[in-house]
């Protein structure tokens, strides 16, 4: 499959996805917003992940490139294409869906348990339960979900973790593709909102959570192998 995915910031990488996009032999490009490049034609996308970033997604005047990337997005949808969105990339999704998106009553930053859907577990749709999993968040807006989706976790801070639209539109509010490495340079980047809060970690108390981070990877990697089959 040709795997496009979309950058905000050059600080927020694809993680552990791009070992296992090559290692299951997908050809994987990207468009560098923040570095000005153009999107590819959607003919030449089989399947499209959207990162993370720290901008909103109604910041039209101050990133134009939004209104071309939201139109982009909801053709690829359009045209049934598997898309998985991180963070900002699920907040994009549940927007060209036709959901608000808004500034959460509490930021969540660090590790923090996931909750599933009480009426509908993550097994239903074909993932690996998620009750109880602690994962690693970064974010300040949240979503509501969208007509035709369900939403598949909460946590306590945010009640829309995730949502599938359809069988193929997977949204994440949450990190799961985060190693050590970029967690870290997530960090240096943005220690500004680190502030003391219900649901914000300092850097030192995530620290412990750092081992938890190959559970997390092993989950993305199941939920990547549910959405972009081998070529």
């Amino acid at each position: 499959m040709n795997i496009h995915w979309l950058q905000h910031v050059e600080f927020e990488g694809l993680g552990c996805i791009e070992p296992w996009l090559e290692e299951h032999g997908h050809d994987v490009s990207c468009t560098r917003f923040w570095a000005g490049e153009e999107l590819p034609t959607t003919c030449d996308v089989d399947g499209l992940i959207v990162m993370g970033g720290p901008m909103g997604v109604t910041d039209h005047a101050e990133f134009p490139w939004l209104a071309v990337e939201k139109a982009f997005i909801k053709e690829i949808i359009a045209h049934n294409k598997p898309v998985l969105g991180i963070c900002l990339g699920a907040q994009l999704i549940a927007d060209v869906l036709g959901a608000k998106v808004w500034p959460a009553k509490n930021k969540e930053i660090g590790f923090f348990p996931i909750f599933e859907n009480e009426n509908l577990k993550a097994d239903a749709v074909g993932f690996k339960p998620w009750e109880n999993q602690t994962v690693f968040h970064w974010h300040g807006d949240t979503f509501g979900i969208p007509d035709g989706a369900v939403r598949l976790a909460s946590s306590e801070a945010t009640e829309n973790q995730a949502f599938l639209y359809k069988d193929n539109v997977l949204a994440l509010q949450f990190h799961l593709e985060t190693t050590q490495e970029s967690l870290l340079q997530l960090y240096e980047n943005a220690a500004d909102e680190i502030t003391a809060a219900p649901f914000i970690q300092p850097l030192e108390a995530m620290r412990p959570f750092f081992p938890m981070l190959g559970k997390c990877n092993d989950l993305m990697f199941e939920l990547l192998g549910r959405l972009f089959a081998s070529p």
